[in-house]
Parts: structure tokens; C-alpha cells; sequence
């Protein structure tokens, strides 16, 4: 019988965001369950671990559920392998302080830890701490010119899922903390394993850490202007076709000009930008979710061919399409 494990811990602090913590728990906990049903047996195991900062095992988190945590952090007797720090919400970052005693603690796990990681504004955390002095990091969007000001001396990814510097790893908003769990039991086990997690688990995508925050729909379509509603609507439907600024001020009875000025007035964004990320994003879909050819993929997303669409690609993805079909797709 195997008894090679690696412990996974998850510092649990009083109203901390509960799934920073209970989404990668439960990522591991899957990559369990899927070790033990193994034809061979496995090089090693995971066994997960809560760790509350003191000797209150009942935590708190945010949303009002409590956590029984299994131990403390003054009580732990194994090597941590692995070690995750969860955020609070966001109204709550820069106003929340961690015990000096636990930003040590925290400090010299950093030292001992094969990979020590934070979630959302767990990023604050590793920072306060001295963690991140020097390294690259990101956090959740919305924090992320705080965490700049408070902390110059970290270089801030804003944009970005999650971000490994050595061994210190930083992922963005709350989900992204099951991204990060799913990039580590690909790093221990393979991405066809981490693909099978993520399968079973019912996520959309294993997501590369380098891909946006958020998607391009999500991130432009808080308007409330109808109009532009409808234009976004219209876009997604006709990718496939030639798309002029003139085209898409007659669906919605406007000039050319105005449209432009209305449409990044809503937005944040040019019309033009905003089709050449919907093209790459619904591209990347079908890369992953079907068995459509390069061309077919590109007529449907209006990048007319697979040299363009490889050209787009390596420019802002920094990667082909054939590599990143190969790259988020399992064997299984």
C-alpha cells in the first residue's frame, strides 16, 4: 500500500471567503478519490488538512457558515506540502489585519513549503507577510492598483488567472482558486489526470493561468443601454460574417460615428476590439469542446483562415491554436 502523501493545508481565518477555500478543498479532494480508483498504484497520495490560527477550531467565514477546522497552525506534526491562504471579501481587504504571530507563521512556511499559494485577496496576505517582495502576483481586478500602492515593491498582474514565482503561487478572483488547484495536480500528475478532475467536476475549462480575469462578454456587458445590448447579442450571432463599424451602426439606426463613441462609452471598449476578443474567445471554445478542423473554426469565428487565426493567436495568446487544442484537451 502506498504511504508516500503529500499534506495539503488550508489556513482557515475568521471570515475568510468560503469558497477560496472550500473550491481547491474540493478539486483535491476529487484527485483523491480519483488516486484511490488507480489500476496501479499511485507514487503518492494527498491528504488534506484545516488550519484555523488558533485554538478555536470552529471558524467563521464570511457567509455566515462555519468551518471545523482539523487542527491549528501551532499544532501541526508532518511537512506541509502545499499550503493555501484564502482572502476576505472585497469590502473587507484593506481594512482586515492578520495576527502578527500568523503573518510570521506565514513568512516562515514560505521557506519550508514545496508551494505556498493565496486566493483572491489572499494575495494581501502573502504580501504583508514579506512573501511576495520582489515576485510577480496577481489578485481579484478590483484590488489590484490597492495591492500596487500598498505593495510597490510586487510586480502586479491584473489581468491574469493565476501567476507562479517560484514557489509562491497567486490566483485572482474567487474561482480562479480552483484553476490553481487543478494547475498543481497537473504539475504532480499529469494534464490528462488534472483534465479528468476537471471533467468530473463539471468545470467549463481547465484554464491556463495566463487566460483573462474575465471573459469578454462578462467584462462589457454591464450596460444598461438597450441598444448595445443588442448589438452584442447581434455580434455573437454573425462572427462568421464580415462585421464594419457601418454594419453595426444600421442594425441599431445610428450614424457610424456616433455608434464608435456610444458603443465605448458603454463598454469600455472600440467595437473593433471587442469582435477580435469574442473571435479569440469562441475560437479557444471550439479548440476545446469540439473536433471542428482549424479552418472550419476559423470561417466560423471570422478569422477567415488558420494561418490568420494562427497569427492572432500567437499574438495574443501566445500560442497556436493547434497547441492550445493539444494543451486543454484530455485523452481520456
Amino acid at each position: 500500500m502506498n504511504n508516500t502523501i503529500k499534506h495539503i493545508a488550508f489556513l482557515v481565518i475568521p471570515q475568510a471567503t468560503l469558497l477560496d477555500i472550500t473550491g481547491p478543498f474540493e478539486v483535491f479532494s476529487q484527485a483523491i478519490e480519483n488516486l484511490q480508483t488507480q489500476k496501479n498504484t499511485p507514487a503518492f497520495t494527498y491528504q488534506l488538512h484545516t488550519l484555523s490560527i488558533d485554538k478555536k477550531k470552529n471558524v467563521p467565514t464570511a457567509s455566515g457558515l462555519t468551518i471545523q477546522c482539523s487542527e491549528n497552525i501551532h499544532t501541526t506534526d508532518y511537512p506541509i506540502d502545499t499550503l493555501f491562504i484564502p482572502g476576505v471579501p472585497n469590502t473587507q481587504a484593506e481594512q482586515y489585519k492578520l495576527p502578527l504571530s500568523v503573518l510570521k507563521w506565514i513568512s516562515q512556511q514560505s521557506f519550508e513549503v514545496r508551494r505556498i499559494c493565496s486566493v483572491c485577496t489572499g494575495t494581501f496576505f502573502l504580501a504583508e507577510a514579506g512573501v511576495l517582495t520582489g515576485k510577480k502576483a496577481t489578485t481579484h481586478w478590483g484590488k489590484s492598483v490597492l495591492l500596487s500602492q500598498n505593495y510597490p515593491e510586487i510586480q502586479v498582474d491584473s489581468n491574469s488567472i493565476f501567476i507562479k514565482d517560484g514557489n509562491t503561487y497567486t490566483s485572482a478572483g474567487i474561482s480562479s482558486g480552483m484553476d490553481l488547484a487543478l494547475a498543481l495536480i497537473e504539475e504532480d500528475l499529469g494534464k490528462t489526470f488534472a483534465l479528468h478532475v476537471a471533467q468530473q467536476m463539471v468545470l467549463y475549462l481547465k484554464r491556463p493561468g495566463s487566460q483573462s480575469q474575465y471573459s469578454t462578454i462578462l467584462a462589457h456587458q454591464h450596460t444598461d443601454y438597450q441598444p448595445i445590448q443588442t448589438i452584442t447579442s447581434w455580434i455573437s450571432e454573425h462572427l462568421h460574417q464580415i462585421i464594419t463599424i457601418e454594419t453595426l451602426a444600421e442594425q441599431i439606426a445610428m450614424s457610424p460615428r456616433n455608434f464608435a463613441r456610444v458603443f465605448l462609452r458603454e463598454t469600455g471598449i472600440t467595437p473593433a476590439k471587442y469582435i477580435d476578443k469574442l473571435r479569440i474567445e469562441t475560437a479557444c471554445r471550439y479548440l476545446v469542446d469540439t473536433r471542428l478542423t482549424l479552418k472550419e473554426i476559423a470561417t466560423l469565428t471570422g478569422l477567415t483562415s488558420p494561418d490568420n487565426m494562427r497569427k492572432t493567436f500567437l499574438k495574443h495568446l501566445k500560442t497556436t491554436p493547434a497547441e492550445y487544442r493539444k494543451m486543454f484537451t484530455s485523452t481520456l
